[in-house]
């Protein structure tokens, strides 16, 4: 049993099809079977149940294939641990981020971050699905809304945020402190569209009091929305700290009297490797947020 014939077997487990496998292996099909073949020869037992021209993992099958992750896991592993001793300061880091506001907030930490390591080929991605970016190993580190706890994962708290009403400095709520979470299903808004991060969180804490939102209108970026926002068409619902950090004369934010929070934080797979870049970047992360320094930015 070699690494060759371990690729060879967790493609044609993605694929669930030999041929396909093939041409994403760029081998010809009946060199993939013969290694399968041999594979299977070795271990004693079929790894795939032949169902006419559909192919089933065996439970062997199932079995190696968690093993033939984690081996490829820790492969990866310890050559981006040579690589970085080998390169010092040199490589890449990749930053799985929730969309929208949050990516725009950390732009001035990222720009500290490159003038540090500037070397360090950053990638920051955007998703609502950073959990399974993480597991995936699609990115390093991920500033996530926190999941619940999970073996699989490190999780770092990072902040707890809470979402304010905000408004232009001409609606008629623009002197109000703060309001009851119930008055607003009284109030003209503008949100996210249904089934989007920031709007579900929003939608879950309404719910609870036995109502729903009505928005005049729904858009996807909250630059749109802080647009409709303070030309009076609407007030929306957003964290505080992407309001200040805004520092808008235009607006105002108003506290929701038991409304919605989320808790910020950094995840990343226990067994994944962190270069001394990646820990500096979530060090840095840590100073921001818990130092008070986020709405600043």
């Amino acid at each position: 049993m070699d690494l060759r014939q371990l690729e060879y077997f967790v493609a044609v487990c993605e694929e669930l099809h030999f041929t396909k496998a093939a041409d994403k292996l760029g081998i010809s099909q009946p060199t993939l079977s013969h290694q399968i073949r041999s594979l299977e020869d070795e271990i004693g037992m079929p790894l795939f149940d032949r169902i006419g021209k559909r192919i089933a993992l065996t439970e062997a099958g199932r079995l190696l294939l968690e093993y033939s992750i984690q081996m490829f896991r820790t492969r990866k592993n310890a050559i981006d641990a040579i690589d970085e001793l080998r390169n010092q300061q040199r490589g890449t880091l990749v930053i799985g981020a929730i969309p929208s506001d949050l990516d725009y907030r950390i732009t001035q930490l990222l720009i500290d971050f490159h003038h540090e390591f500037p070397q360090i080929r950053l990638t920051v991605l955007t998703s609502i699905e950073i959990l399974k970016q993480v597991l995936d190993m699609e990115v390093d580190i991920g500033i996530a809304i926190l999941p619940l706890p999970d073996e699989r994962i490190v999780r770092i708290p990072l902040s707890r945020e809470e979402y304010v009403l905000v408004v232009s400095v001409n609606h008629e709520l623009a002197d109000r402190s703060s309001i009851e979470l119930e008055e607003l299903r009284h109030i003209r808004t503008v949100m996210y569209p249904k089934g989007t991060l920031g709007r579900e969180i929003v939608d879950d804490c309404c719910r609870k009091r036995g109502f729903s939102l009505d928005p005049i209108i729904e858009t996807t970026t909250p630059f749109s929305l802080i647009r409709l926002v303070k030309a009076n068409i609407g007030a929306t619902i957003q964290p505080l700290p992407l309001i200040l950090s805004m520092n808008d004369p235009d607006l105002r934010a108003i506290k929701i009297e038991g409304g919605p929070t989320r808790d910020i934080g950094i995840i990343y797979r226990v067994d994944r490797f962190l270069s001394h870049a990646a820990k500096t970047f979530i060090k840095r992360l840590q100073d921001e947020l818990q130092g008070g320094n986020w709405a600043n930015r």
